[in-house]
Formats: C-alpha cells, structure tokens, sequence
C-alpha cells in the first residue's frame, strides 16, 4: 500500500515513516511543508495520505487544504489527518464531500502502533477512523435534539462507536455484547434518527456522521 506522509518535525516524521515501513507499508514521499505535500499527491497517486494538519509555511491548516484539494482532483482520495486538538472545523470540512476514506485522530491520544496502523487500513480501504473526542464533541452539538433525545444510553454508546467507524463486531467485543443485539440497537438508532437503513458498514458511518455535523 503507497503512502504519502506529510509531517513537519522531523523526529516524528522519521518515526512514522518507521512505523509504516515495518508494517508493509511503502512510503512513497515524506514531506513536511504545504507546497511539498501538494506536489507528492499529484505525482505519487498514493493509496492513502497520511497528513499533520499544520504545516510550513504558514502553519495553520495548509496540510488539510492540500488534502482536501486533493480530494477534489481525485474523489475519494483516502486521507486520514493528525492535529494536536479537536477541531469541529477540520472534521466537519473532510466529512463535506459526504464520501468515505478520511480520518481525523489526535496525535497525543494515539497510544500503539497498532491502533494507527488500523486506522491508516479503515481509511485507505474507504471506511473512516474518527478520534472518540471529536465524535464526542460532535454529539454534544446533537444532544438536545429531540430524536438524540429519544436514544437510550446504550444506544448512545453504539452510536457513539459507529460514528468512530468501528464494525459490528469491534462494537460487540468493545461493549461485551453479541453482535445481534449491536444490530439491533443500530437498527433502533436509525429508526429513530430517521436515517435509512443500511447493512454496508461505511454507508452506515457516513449516515451517523452526517447526521451529527448537520446544521
């Protein structure tokens, strides 16, 4: 799997370039400013970008514009982004295109390799990998809707780690329930959110995080 990384510290950077490449990996490029990060998706076509979202030169937001550009010459270009905070912005902008294949984790919440590694795999194969905070924050802006109203807590729960992109089964093992009652919460959830019904895992993530970034 071809992978471009942008990442400004260099210690970081060589760490995840690392990482990647002891996992079958193949780090095409490794960047770490704007301008480069821009030239290397063009040029590499890579199967999924792996992007800090401040970069050189200005250190704002340059390395989400560049992937969110991207994007929009190559729809559905995988990109899964890492930034220091929670930022509704930043994850409300990937999720506009309303198209799978993007991510959004905290670097100081990423505690293995594994856990990365796994979210680098959901994204490039077109699902999605949402940092429980931001899924959090983005529930938070629902919780006094009246059909969120109508959840039960363990509806919550369920709803709570589809909108991270976890499976039925990741569901089940997390909760310490089977997965027939996860489909049956999900299947309650949509019910009462009033969003269609779906049994493609993805399809069913882009419902839950639309609903929750709607204005």
């Amino acid at each position: 799997m071809r992978v471009v990384l942008a990442e400004d510290l260099f210690l970081l950077r060589d760490g995840l370039v690392r990482m990647l490449e002891a996992y079958d990996f193949e780090v095409v490029a490794a960047v770490e400013s704007g301008p480069e990060l821009a030239r290397a998706l063009t040029e590499q076509q890579p199967d999924v970008a792996v992007v800090d979202v401040r970069l050189p030169p200005s250190f704002t937001d340059e390395g989400l514009q560049c992937a969110l550009a991207a994007r929009q010459d190559r729809p559905g270009l995988p990109v899964l982004v890492l930034s220091q905070h929670v930022e509704q912005l930043y994850a409300r902008e990937l999720l506009a295109d309303g198209s799978g294949g993007v991510g959004y984790l905290l670097k100081d919440r990423v505690f293995d390799a594994e856990q990365f590694v796994d979210a680098v795999r959901r994204v490039a194969a077109g699902g999605t990998a949402m940092d429980p905070q931001v899924i959090s924050q983005l529930l938070s802006r629902r919780a006094r809707d009246r059909p969120m109203a109508r959840l039960t807590p363990r509806e919550v729960e369920v709803m709570e780690l589809v909108a991270q992109g976890r499976s039925n089964t990741a569901i089940a093992s997390r909760l310490v329930i089977t997965e027939r009652a996860v489909a049956k919460h999900t299947s309650n959830i949509f019910a009462k959110l009033q969003l269609p019904p779906s049994d493609d895992d993805n399809r069913r993530v882009l419902a839950v995080l639309a609903y929750l970034d709607r204005d």
